[in-house]
């Protein structure tokens, strides 16, 4: 299946899109005025520590505090990595483990308020949640990765061959500076020793100029960013199964061959500029793709449909037969159904980066042997998925619990704000209770006998109260001895309406 990296690169923005076989299965969104913060370094001091809850606030320097958990400070290697490591994406093999803090020790023995410590953001702000950061400092090259402070020796298990595996780890052991971790990422597989050591030298001098800034710099204060999204692009998903990136913009191109050629020379034949007179999203069919990944209901090819819903603190997916009514029996209706939604679920989770607890309701089975079907079939098509996610067994209800990491906003936190309309609900109130309402407030005015009023509402509610509900009109009319007008305003809100006197 061909994989390819699509980059549509402008002023405002940069969007970058993974396409397995044409289809869109990863989709990064930056923004110029909102740009991630995970990866970045920081001199932070601590605000305020939470004993009840084994936390604390750290001053870097953002709007609001972030976050440092007691966890983040002593948690075990192995698990830190797996966890917060550039998204998940990396699953390791680690060596000589060394832990060096009491699992038992609480956070008021660590750390204390008004300390300056260094710090790199693990977690974007997140909703109403402030960023997350961690103890732990990692320096992410394309074939390496640095460890500060930690002697640890980690293999990517993305990496299957066992030769392969044992010839990293002994490279790893020889190139690794006393005092330093080195894990060896996927793209190591097929580099030559020369380029890990290139890799690793950049990553070298990145660490000693942080150093020789926080020496000097007070606390709060960025020591260090990321690269941007376009940059990242190349040094994390570039993998070697990936057959070209295409970008459409000739400035970012030629930065991206400038940093290629500096870092990455295997690469350069891969990098190509769009020229074509379609818009580079368009042209790949990669707009409508996005657009379907905002609605809430997704059809499968066989009529049945999926829900997706997601809330502050986890996303809710719904299966449904809808149209489907199969050509043999119930069960087997059922299972075929769940069996599609599942490859359905397991892209939407990815393409819409669903992250956090995300619960699964399939189609009741009668038969274990057909749930086991469903739940392997979902662990099968979830192993694509880069970010770290835990699946726990099929439950006698057709319900599947699970976890993904989020480090980011899904895509639809990024692209979409709340409804201000219905603030959130995800429905207003319907023609006919705004007209009932209506009949309420008249009640409670007190009209005088003799007068007129004038009812302003939005279209919708205006035809209802002159048509079905005319009925109601009239005995107010009668029963005050008012006369009432009914007028169309398109300015109003559905839920809204003006009455005045005449």
């Amino acid at each position: 299946m061909m994989r390819e990296l699509v980059i549509n690169a402008t002023r405002e923005e940069s969007r970058v899109v993974l396409l397995e076989g044409g289809q869109v299965v990863e989709l990064y969104i930056e923004r110029k005025k909102d740009t991630s913060l995970v990866g970045n370094i920081y001199k932070g001091k601590i605000l305020k520590i939470l004993p009840g809850m084994q936390s604390s606030f750290v001053d870097i320097g953002l709007e609001k505090a972030a976050f440092l958990y007691v966890t983040d400070i002593m948690m075990d290697i192995e698990e830190y990595y797996n966890t917060f490591l550039d998204n998940g994406t990396e699953n390791l093999e680690l060596y000589t483990k060394d832990e060096h803090i009491e699992k038992s020790m609480s956070i008021e023995e660590l750390i204390q308020e008004g300390q300056e410590m260094l710090v790199q953001a693990a977690k974007d702000p997140i909703s109403t949640k402030g960023a997350r950061v961690t103890s732990y400092i990692t320096l992410p090259g394309r074939y390496v990765v640095l460890m500060p402070n930690v002697e640890h020796v980690g293999i990517s298990r993305r990496i299957e061959n066992e030769d392969i595996r044992s010839n990293l780890k002994n490279i790893a052991y020889e190139i690794k500076p006393k005092g330093f971790g080195l894990i060896m990422r996927t793209a190591s597989e097929d580099a030559t020793i020369e380029e890990i050591k290139r890799d690793l030298e950049f990553l070298l001098l990145l660490w000693d100029n942080i150093q020789k800034k926080r020496e000097k710099a007070v606390a709060p204060f960025l020591l260090c960013s990321d690269l941007d999204l376009v940059f990242r692009s190349v040094r994390d998903i570039m993998s070697h199964d990936v057959e070209r990136l295409l970008i459409d913009s000739p400035e970012e191109y030629e930065r991206l061959k400038d940093f290629a050629k500096t870092y990455f020379p295997r690469l350069l034949d891969k990098i190509e500029l769009y020229d074509g007179k379609e818009p580079i999203f368009d042209a790949f069919g990669i707009e409508l793709d996005i657009s379907r990944a905002l609605g809430r209901k997704v059809w499968l090819k066989s009529g049945g449909y999926i829900i997706i819903d997601q809330t502050e603190a986890m996303t809710v997916i719904d299966v449904n037969t809808g149209k489907f009514v199969g050509k043999e029996s119930l069960e087997d209706t059922i299972l075929k159904t769940n069996l599609e939604a599942v490859k359905e679920i397991a892209y939407q989770i990815r393409l819409r980066n669903l992250g956090g607890i995300i619960i699964i309701d399939f189609i009741d089975m009668e038969k274990p042997e057909n749930r086991d079907k469903v739940f392997n079939a979902f662990v099968d098509a979830m192993k694509k998925d880069r970010a770290k996610n835990t699946i726990y067994n099929i439950s006698e209800l057709g319900i599947i619990q699970m976890t993904r990491k989020r480090v980011r906003e899904s895509l639809g936190r990024v692209l979409c704000d709340q409804c201000h309309y219905c603030e959130g609900k995800g429905f207003i109130k319907s023609a006919r209770t705004i007209a009932y309402e209506i009949f309420r407030k008249l009640k409670k005015m007190n009209l005088g006998s003799g007068t007129a009023a004038i009812i302003r509402a939005n279209p919708s509610v205006a035809e209802l109260l002159s048509d079905e509900e005319r009925q109601g009109i009239e005995e107010i009319e009668n029963t005050y001895g008012i006369k009432l007008i009914v007028k169309e305003d398109f300015k109003l809100h559905q839920e809204n309406y003006e009455i005045s006197m005449l």
